[in-house]
């Protein structure tokens, strides 16, 4: 039977989408990905995701605000998102179409 937790998303590129409406500190990030997503992040699963996106130059932080780094969006980060988001509405398209038939 299909196992429901693999239903997660990418940790990465929720949070590019979560960052592409505005910077947003690690906390923030969490709750908004739940929001859309309907899962939650574990600590490990975001600060790994947020470490690695910094690594790649896709997102940056921003000076500390009480304590708290916000990150916001790159411009590589932002074509990538781009990218990523057509990418998976094509993959998406030919499912659908192949559900159908």
């Amino acid at each position: 039977m299909f196992n429901e937790r693999r239903r997660g998303a990418d940790p990465s590129l929720t949070l590019l989408i979560s960052l592409a409406a505005g910077p947003k500190h690690g906390h923030a990030m969490l709750l908004d990905v739940e929001r859309f997503t309907g899962q939650r992040l574990g600590p490990g699963t975001l600060y790994g995701a947020i470490g690695r996106l910094e690594h790649d130059g896709l997102i940056e932080a921003l000076p500390k605000l009480n304590r708290r780094t916000p990150y916001r969006l790159t411009e590589a980060g932002s074509a990538y998102l781009e990218e990523r988001l057509t990418d998976l509405a094509r993959l998406t398209a030919v499912g659908r179409a192949r559900i159908a038939t």
